[in-house]
């Protein structure tokens, strides 16, 4: 439902995209916004600083302070700020409520969210999603992926907002409803933010259950929480990854098939989309299921999917040379993101680049897919001694270990290999400032040696 902003007085946590979204619209909407970061500024934050001074809005670093708290009628937050924060905890203590960038958006129009979470492949179904519902509609991707919705809500043209939705963003959001909230796949992640596996998985939950019920709950039937957790979801239930009940999208004669109270319908065969591995089809099937309830047409369905791009560091291919094909998979920043690309290839001679910033998860099954699917390991970064113990532990010895990425690059090529694949398991930051930056040195390096 649209507020009367005028004369409120908003905080925003956070000087982050999502932060000066909100902070933006609400101004544009008569609030009186004050912009909260913790952190100190730097150089970078000029030129948004000075579009915002100008715009009225004020701004602060380097604390929270009482003259920007007191007196707030609600506090929009940047996604990362943990409950048990400190500004978390006085924001309760004073009775400020306090939502996501995400909630605001979807409360200010009447226009259908589709609602993409999971720890893996959100991404990716986000985007094919948006893209294949632009074949008859306008749908535009936002949240974690896109711009944050707060910078499109005011476009009237739009019909469907496609939202990546991180468990943080949804933490903060308890009467966002989508009109169909879609979960990809459940492994442990973020776990101190949420402080206990099951406050993570129950932040991802409410947009399946009651009052944030979905007319349609789109759900993992090869997860086996995911597969209990449809027993009592809420909304219509639709099942991917496997032919579970008469509502269902999965992969048969190699082939993508969609079934709706048991009508079966081919959407498309494998060989004809971009994307590789079960994960990735597992991802188109969840846009199918999307575009099929949305009405889109399956001729259409099929051209777009053909026709689509996947997303930078996604298991993104690089270039082909000499037989070597290489696959920048930066995006996958935990063993679990890993696996599914390394899975993704059999009876090929496959190097890994892992390694980085170590999370300091089980690395059992990462090693066991190791074992089935890679020929060498090339290691670099900071978790390179945990990651070859364990390696070895498990009976993999086939091991490099190099300094730089450029070296593991060289390396790999020198072993020609059918396929050299950049799917470090690890964070970025003892080597990167983030994987963005990591996948383009592979690509660039990459590219240069062709």
């Amino acid at each position: 439902m649209l507020t009367n902003w005028f004369d409120r007085k908003v905080l925003v946590l956070g000087f982050s995209k999502s932060g000066i979204a909100a902070a933006k619209y609400l101004n544009r909407h008569g609030a009186d916004v004050y912009i909260t970061e913790y952190r100190e500024q730097k150089p970078e934050d000029l030129e948004n600083l000075n579009e915002l001074a100008q715009l009225g809005i004020k701004v602060e670093f380097g604390g929270h302070s009482d003259e920007f708290i007191n007196d707030s009628y609600l506090a929009v937050t940047s996604p990362g700020i943990p409950p048990h924060s400190e500004i978390m905890q006085k924001l309760n203590s004073l009775k400020i409520k306090v939502i996501s960038e995400v909630e605001l958006a979807a409360s200010q129009t009447g226009k259908p969210f589709i609602a993409i979470t999971g720890t893996n492949g959100k991404t990716t179904t986000t985007a094919l999603t948006a893209h294949i519902l632009s074949s008859e509609y306008k749908a535009e991707p936002c949240g974690n992926y896109g711009k944050p919705p707060c910078d499109l809500i005011d476009d009237d043209s739009i019909d469907y907002f496609v939202c990546e939705c991180s468990s943080f963003q949804l933490e903060y959001s308890n009467s966002f409803q989508p009109q169909i909230s879609l979960w990809t796949n459940f492994t442990p992640d973020h776990i101190d933010w949420h402080k206990g596996l099951e406050n993570y998985f129950n932040a991802k939950a409410k947009i399946f259950k009651y009052p944030q019920a979905p007319a349609f709950s789109v759900l993992n039937a090869k997860d086996p929480k995911l597969l209990e957790f449809a027993k009592v979801a809420d909304g219509e239930i639709f099942m991917f990854g496997d032919e579970v009940g008469e509502n269902c999208c999965y992969v048969k004669n190699d082939a993508i098939f969609y079934k709706r109270n048991g009508k079966e319908e081919h959407i498309i065969d494998l060989k004809d989309t971009p994307l590789i591995g079960e994960h990735n089809y597992q991802n188109v099937e969840c846009s199918v299921i999307c575009a099929k309830l949305e009405g889109i047409s399956n001729e259409h369905i099929k051209e777009a999917i053909m026709s689509f791009k996947v997303p930078e560091h996604r298991l993104e291919k690089v270039a082909e040379k000499d037989g070597i094909v290489f696959y920048n998979d930066s995006k996958a920043t935990n063993p679990e993101a890993s696996l599914v690309a390394i899975n993704s290839f059999n009876n090929e001679n496959v190097i890994l680049i892992a390694g980085g910033r170590d999370k300091n998860t089980d690395l059992k099954e990462f090693c066991d897919a190791v074992n089935k699917h890679i020929s060498t390991v090339v290691l670099i970064g900071e978790a390179t001694q945990r990651f070859e113990e364990n390696l070895r532990s498990n009976g993999f010895d086939n091991i490099v270990k190099e300094n730089s990425m450029q070296d593991a690059i060289d390396k790999s090529i020198s072993l020609n290999p059918d396929v050299v694949l950049l799917s470090p398991a690890c964070a970025s930051f003892d080597m990167f400032s983030g994987y963005e930056e990591r996948g383009k040195v592979f690509k660039e390096y990459v590219l240069s040696k062709i």
